[in-house]
């Protein structure tokens, strides 16, 4: 397919592509490191972010395209381009990315090492006494656990483990006079043998010279020794490589969960240390023998080829931004404040307060504590009879594991649906739910096809002649280290509707019951998706009829094609709608004719937005839903998902408020433009910063005070207007700039011709984050040097 075809088919589609806007997201991010007002290791921090993340994309999504690609099998784009097109401009942006990425290192971060109080050097930078102290560790810590495999026609090809440093070392034996085993003497012939670097070795080894700490990277350590592992054999080229394998692996239904299932599970774990190489990241000018060699065993071609500049393998700087020498340097996070509907110490005896009170936990500002807590307390209540939850990611030495574990241990019965597809925790929650099934807990491993992603708790306790329910229910893992860095929201409540509800969705996730209908939840796979149409079609309604009418949706993920297809309905027909969407928008806001109503913008900073809160107008009557489930394809079909209405007047307040918060975010917000670059928001003049990262962490009861279904309305109109002011003077801007290209073509008829960039201006003058042209320069034509960052952003 011609370039000018795919960029005409890009720009065509009502719908943005699911990867392409994946890039565009670790491009906010990547613009975190960019970002002036952040210290370096908070830099440093950011900048490892967008290593992971990276490593997830290619293993995941990069992998199940290959999947298509290496089967056969048809995959068109939301793009509207098919797989091999497709495939070209994916790998073009990630090229330009990490590009972008090594030049952030090397010209932003950098130069800043030395006074910051640390470096990262080569070992040719090292005293003669540091060069002692490397080589020491090398003799007794790292040269024991190297083990060269020799590929020839001898030897085959090694297995060489995902995402692990590898020296791809070319030798030349015999013209020394060297024999081989069988003591005959070698011919000088080339060979090449590889050299794994073993994962449980730090990614720098550490000195300390006066002052400041150097870290020398593992690779330079082994590659200045590496003539110790071929004696008396020449050493024509070291090239150090990594590779990054499909971990896409597809799980097929299975009856028998308790053995099959799980074993399933482990066979699949299995794939990813084997799976197809999808791409090599590998130092400048590397061996063309190595090179060849890779390409051909792996059957993979440039585009898959990214030669780093840099540092390979980012991810290494988390070593240095959690040393003892460094802490406190990254920022800190201000003293979680309590929740708007709890007071000070009321979670002293929680299940006396919340026999009458509902509370909304909003993290990480309020403190995961109140949950955890109750079930501690649950745990050893003599009262309490039996607890059920659900488990998809539990922190390190986990408090709510040890606290089911001691309620297990008091007789108490105790229900725990552990997910064992939660990727890259499937391992640890079969050890866990090993451990809580041992203690006598009732452990249901998953669910067959479906991956239990509900955050749900159930506390059944006897009071008196009365059974109250305690129920906790939420868009966040049960787990206390990343509800210290997610946004996420909870309720915590005794109501009986609640209960009832949550206790027939247990049944449901455990057994074969299908109750007809929820009272304050809408469930997925059943019928998720076809209940929040009905809420977006009751919206068109209202705006048919004159009345007023909006939806703001918060979410990690929009990607869902009939949902959009919904939404873009809705915008014609007069709906308002905005969202805020951290990562993957597959929708296009702001095309004439199609979607003028709707606003996208992302937030991106300190904490990972993870709350999903859903708002509709309802006439005046709003309805807000909180809880596990994106608008996306898994989450309707392939998913068991819940979502909560908030029915408390003062939660629901609380509800609205973290939504306008977010609409009024001036410093974390990047707004979605039509071809789906990002631009970042700055205050206006006279505007006043609002910061959600931190604002959050204030009582600000004159925020809450406006945070109305008509003060939520009130904002989305004062929010088009200015919208619709900008587009208005960019207009003037274009029409005045057209009329003075008329004129000088009047003089000038070349300049009138000359090659322009208009789809790199923005409307507000700001750099859009994370755009690349439509057309591209393609995977198999991708530069091997860096080109400017500022021409890539």
């Amino acid at each position: 397919m011609k370039l000018f075809k795919s960029a005409d088919l890009i720009r065509k589609s009502k719908y943005i592509s699911r990867d392409l806007s994946w890039m565009r997201f670790n491009y906010r991010v990547l613009d975190q490191v960019q970002d002036s007002s952040r210290g370096l290791f908070d830099k440093l921090k950011f900048l490892a972010i967008t290593s992971s993340n990276l490593d997830e994309f290619f293993m995941i999504r990069v992998g199940s395209l290959y999947n298509y690609l290496d089967y056969g099998k048809e995959r068109i784009d939301y793009s509207g381009l098919r797989e091999l097109p497709f495939r070209r401009k994916l790998l073009d942006f990630a090229h330009r990315f990490v590009n972008d990425q090594s030049l952030t290192y090397l010209n932003e971060l950098k130069p800043n090492f030395e006074k910051n109080g640390f470096n990262i050097l080569k070992m040719a930078d090292l005293t003669e006494l540091e060069v002692k102290k490397a080589d020491g560790y090398f003799k007794n810590t790292v040269f024991p656990l190297l083990t060269p495999m020799m590929y020839d026609s001898y030897h085959g090809f090694p297995l060489m483990m995902n995402q692990m440093l590898i020296f791809g070392v070319v030798t030349r034996i015999g013209s020394n006079g060297a024999v081989g085993l069988d003591g005959e003497a070698e011919k000088g012939q080339e060979r090449l043998t590889f050299v794994q670097i073993p994962q449980n070795l730090t990614r720098f080894f550490e000195l300390i010279r006066k002052d400041k700490v150097i870290f020398v990277p593992i690779e330079e350590v082994v590659r200045e020794f590496l003539p110790r592992l071929f004696r008396n054999v020449e050493i024509i080229s070291a090239d150090l490589f990594r590779i990054t394998r499909n971990g896409d692996f597809t799980l097929e239904e299975s009856d028998d969960i308790d053995n099959d299932f799980i074993k399933e599970i482990q066979v699949g774990l299995k794939t990813r240390k084997r799976g197809r190489v999808v791409r090599v990241e590998v130092e400048p000018n590397a061996s063309p023998t190595l090179m060849a060699v890779l390409r051909e065993r792996w059957n993979i071609d440039n585009g898959n080829v990214f030669v780093i500049n840099s540092l390979i393998d980012l991810k290494g700087l988390w070593q240095i931004v959690r040393h003892a020498n460094f802490r406190g340097k990254t920022a800190k996070q201000p003293a979680t404040v309590p929740p708007l509907s709890l007071p000070e110490g009321a979670d002293d005896n929680l299940f006396e307060y919340l026999k009458h009170h509902d509370v909304l936990l909003h993290h990480p500002y309020n403190s995961i504590e109140p949950m955890v807590r109750l079930l501690e307390q649950a745990a050893v209540d003599p009262h309490v009879l039996g607890i059920k939850q659900t488990i998809y990611r539990l922190a390190d030495d986990s408090r709510v594991s040890a606290a089911l574990l001691k309620a297990a241990e008091n007789g108490k019965h105790v229900s725990v649906l552990f997910e064992v597809k939660a990727r890259f925790d499937e391992e640890k929650n079969i050890r866990e739910g090993a451990r809580l099934e041992k203690a006598g807990c009732f452990v249901i491993y998953g669910v067959s096809k479906y991956k239990t992603h509900t955050k749900l708790l159930m506390i059944i306790r006897k009071e008196g002649e009365k059974v109250t329910r305690y129920v906790h229910i939420g868009s966040g893992n049960y787990n206390e280290q990343t509800a210290r860095l997610y946004t996420d929201v909870s309720l915590l409540t005794t109501n009986d509707t609640y209960g009832h509800d949550v206790s027939e969705f247990f049944n449901v996730i455990t057994g074969h019951s299908q109750p007809d209908d929820y009272e304050y939840l809408i469930t997925a796979p059943k019928d998720m998706r076809q209940q929040l149409i009905h809420l977006i079609r009751e919206e068109v309604k209202h705006a048919k009829k004159g009345q007023a009418s909006g939806i703001v949706m918060k979410m990690n993920s929009l990607e869902d094609k009939e949902m959009i297809d919904e939404f873009y309905k809705a915008a014609k027909a007069g709906v308002p709608i905005r969202f805020i969407v951290r990562g993957i928008c597959c929708l296009r806001p702001g095309r004439p004719g199609l979607s003028d109503n709707i606003e996208v913008r992302s937030i991106v900073g300190e904490y990972l937005e993870h709350t999903r809160l859903f708002y509709f107008h309802n006439g005046g009557d709003a309805k807000v839903y909180a809880g596990s489930a994106d608008i996306m394809v898994r989450s309707f079909d392939r998913r068991i998902e819940a979502l909560f209405l908030i029915v408390n007047p003062q939660l629901k307040r609380e509800a609205i408020n973290i939504l306008m918060m977010n609409m009024m975010d001036n410093q974390n917000s990047y707004v979605m433009r039509e071809d789906g670059a990002y631009i970042r928001q700055q205050p206006a003049p006279g505007e006043p910063v609002v910061n959600v990262h931190r604002d959050f962490f204030k009582r600000d009861e004159a925020q809450l005070a406006t945070a109305t279904p008509e003060g939520l309305m009130a904002l989305m109109g004062v929010q088009a207007q200015r919208r619709l002011d900008v587009a208005t003077a960019l207009l003037e801007s274009q029409e005045a700039a057209a009329t003075e290209a008329a004129e000088a073509a009047e003089t000038d008829v070349d300049d009138a011709f000359g090659e322009g960039e208009q789809e790199e201006i923005c409307e507000d003058d700001s750099t859009p984050v994370g755009h690349i042209d439509e057309e591209g320069v393609g995977a198999d034509a991708v530069p091997e040097q860096p080109v400017s960052a500022s021409k890539q952003r």
